[in-house]
């Protein structure tokens, strides 16, 4: 499967995770409770896993700056593709959440929508760059196991 294809659904997969998060907690009128954005972050490193786990089983690739760039870019689109989703929600559908945006301790003041565009860019990235290195931290030693149990298996 080529890496492309693994960023793409794995970006698609954190984006759904995140925006039916965020439609759920709209239906039980808890999308003004800025803790469940920290949920965000365990979707992002799900899909990070995900991306990471298919191109080792599948294209067998267990080098870590590869893997670990997948993970980047998997996330990286997933952040970019759900800022759009906000910022379009906050356009087109639901002006007043802007209000509540401003309102959240993680954010705070008084934004325009390209000034909460950029803030969550920037947070989205962070927690793309942790994600990345929490998933990485799990598999950096994964082509020694692998080498280990051809060896002995021979």
């Amino acid at each position: 499967m080529k890496q492309t294809n693994i960023i793409l659904r794995n970006a698609i997969l954190i984006t759904a995770l995140i925006a039916g998060l965020f439609f759920l907690s709209k239906l039980f009128g808890l999308q003004e409770n800025p803790y469940l954005r920290f949920l965000n972050l365990l979707f992002v490193v799900y899909g990070i896993r995900q991306a990471v786990k298919t191109n080792i089983e599948v294209n067998k690739e267990t080098n870590y700056i590869t893997n670990l760039g997948l993970g980047l870019q998997t996330s990286a689109l997933a952040v970019i593709f759900s800022v759009i989703g906000v910022v379009t929600y906050i356009e087109f559908i639901n002006p007043e959440f802007l209000l509540v945006m401003e309102n959240s301790f993680l954010i705070g003041g008084n934004l325009s929508v390209p000034e909460i565009f950029i803030t969550l860019l920037i947070e989205g990235m962070a927690s793309t760059f942790v994600g990345s290195f929490v998933v990485m931290m799990f598999y950096k030693n994964h082509d020694k196991v692998i080498a280990t149990a051809q060896t002995s298996t021979i």
